[in-house]
């Protein structure tokens, strides 16, 4: 390829902010505590800004801190425009804003708008009475023949139904725990409100959104039954709600009415979405800047949710999904790329099947597979320390509600009480939600003397932050020398705009290149076998020590090469 065509490539990509952006995020419960109250904080980010601008990452996205019972760990929202007092105060936000934004780092927050807490006013008034001009903010439905309105299962497990206390035959709806009631996008007058709240927000300094489960706010209006899948009699509520016709409207709308208007960014979770419809999310008038693809993240199991029943993937496997992934979106438009996040276990535990490179090695591995792909980075907290799983020895040892209904749901299909909670431990969302390992004291430096919420892992003498800092071949120096790699070298506008395109390699091995001003090459060895590769060029990282033979990789070594007669 000509050095004339690959510039042309490059300029071909629009540049946008958001698309050179490395994105940290943060699960603020878990982070830091910075008033020894054994939860996270606003100030406990503020504190560690620090840590965050020497690590090199650009962009914050912080997981929900509005008022909330916190049921759900704060995806269920009592109140849009308040902070949840155990986080702090709204005085607390705007100063980490304005703090992040003098050592360049900017901030998104969640955006939940599929659903809201039971204990939102809009949803107390609905209850209150049938008459309450709130009641269409919401789904309500009469039972049919003495039960519920259909056989529909929750994401959470158990019916989506909910019975109305005191009325006889009425049920609410609600996609996920009872607790979350759905709102009715049907109505456009809870539409206004929603865009009304966006726009205030974007209006106190917020770069943007994630947006929260944005794919399942239009249900089929039959809600009709669907074929049972499981022992409970029931089928799952994502073949009438996830992803439906008319959706596209209410998509539209959203963003003429608030990213449109504004130099932000908008992320959309949009599981269910087929590649076929990328378009229409990330397009040049797509609903959305950037989505999160969970094709690949979700090999471990079926269906994504269903934890007992585990898939027996390999690495081609993987590697095949990525590839599809990679070529799907950049077709369409731009992509959130990530190996970890509050939703998903930990990385180094889900992905390294050989137990002893479960270590720095899989995880700079896993890094480097990763980072360099097309699109926008996203690191969770905790994974550039390489983190990993908990193993608990009982279920009271568990906060997700995802994880307490996956238990019993297992067992509710034959399982006994120790596979069940085998399934749990490998699939928890608690696995990403222990406290932040700062240090190696008792509580990881995460608090002082107050028990975090959260059990922790437990293997904070080993894994911390503070051992890793200073340490120039830990796991922390290696993610910042990708992101300086990536932003900050004579070759950012190839790893950031250039063309992804993937190698012919190896099963075990996944390799692709950049393609623009240069040409750039990542090669991964996803085995415990020593992997030989075709390969030629400056190494510019290796995340062994050494490298005897460019052409040979170690068990999990991942390398990245300015290819031999790429500048020509």
């Amino acid at each position: 390829m000509t050095s004339n065509l690959k510039n042309q490539m490059v300029e071909l990509e629009e540049k946008q902010f958001w698309k050179e952006e490395v994105v940290y995020q943060i699960y603020p419960k878990s982070f830091y505590d910075s008033n020894d109250d054994g939860i996270g904080d606003i100030k406990g980010i503020t504190k560690k800004l620090d840590y965050l601008a020497d690590l090199g990452v650009t962009m914050l996205w912080i997981c929900p801190i509005f008022t909330s019972p916190m049921v759900d760990n704060g995806y269920d929202i009592a109140d849009y425009k308040g902070i949840q007092k155990e986080f702090g105060t709204m005085e607390d936000l705007t100063e980490l804003i304005s703090a992040a934004k003098e050592k360049g780092i900017k901030l998104i927050l969640d955006l939940v708008v599929n659903h809201s807490s039971d204990e939102h006013e809009w949803f107390q008034s609905a209850l209150s009475s049938p008459e309450s001009p709130y009641r269409d903010y919401y789904i309500f439905k009469q039972g049919k023949e003495g039960t519920t309105p259909n056989n529909w299962r929750s994401i959470f497990g158990g019916s989506v139904w909910e019975k109305v206390p005191n009325e006889e035959n009425m049920y609410y709806f609600h996609t996920f725990d009872k607790r979350q009631p759905d709102l009715n996008w049907e109505n456009p007058n809870l539409r206004a409100e929603i865009y009304e709240m966006i726009n205030w927000w974007l209006e106190k300094g917020l770069t943007g959104f994630r947006i929260d489960s944005i794919t399942f706010i239009k249900k089929d209006q039959d809600y009709g039954d669907v074929t049972p899948d499981g022992s409970d009699g029931l089928g799952s509520v994502k073949h009438k709600t996830r992803n439906r016709p008319g959706i596209e409207t209410f998509l539209a709308e959203l963003n003429d009415k608030t990213f449109k208007n504004y130099e932000c960014v908008s992320v959309g979770e949009a599981p269910g979405v087929p590649y076929e419809q990328y378009d229409q999310y990330i397009g040049s008038d797509g609903y959305f800047n950037m989505i999160f693809d969970f094709h690949y993240a979700d090999i471990d199991v079926e269906n994504g949710s269903e934890w007992f029943r585990r898939t027996n993937w390999q690495p081609k496997d993987f590697k095949e999904l990525l590839f599809k992934s990679q070529e799907a979106v950049q077709a369409s438009g731009w992509g959130a790329n990530f190996l970890e996040n509050h939703d998903q276990p930990r990385s180094l535990s889900k992905y390294i099947t050989d137990s002893r490179y479960q270590n720095e090695s899989g995880a700079k591995a896993l890094g480097t597979l990763f980072f360099f792909l097309r699109g926008t980075p996203f690191i969770y907290q905790g994974q550039e320390i390489g983190m990993k799983n908990f193993q608990r020895e009982t279920i009271d040892d568990f906060n997700d509600v995802s994880s307490i209904d996956n238990y019993h749901r297992s067992m509710l299909e034959g399982f006994s009480e120790e596979e069940a909670l085998g399934f749990v431990n490998q699939r928890s969302r608690d696995n990403t939600r222990t406290p932040f390992q700062w240090d190696d004291t008792e509580r990881a430096g995460f608090s002082q003397s107050s028990e975090p919420w959260l059990k922790l892992v437990g293997d904070q003498s080993e894994i911390n932050a503070e051992d890793q800092i200073d340490r120039s071949d830990s796991i922390f120096s290696y993610y910042k020398e990708m992101i300086q790699l990536r932003n900050h070298s004579p070759y950012r506008e190839t790893l950031i705009y250039g063309s992804f395109s993937p190698l012919d390699t190896a099963d075990d091995v996944i390799a692709y290149e950049r393609l623009g001003e240069e040409t750039i090459q990542i090669f991964v060895n996803l085995s415990n076998q020593v992997q030989k590769i075709k390969a030629s060029g400056e190494v510019l990282l290796n995340t062994y020590s050494e490298l005897e033979n460019i052409c040979e990789l170690q068990p999990y070594q991942a390398i990245v090469i300015r290819k031999e007669g790429s500048h020509d």
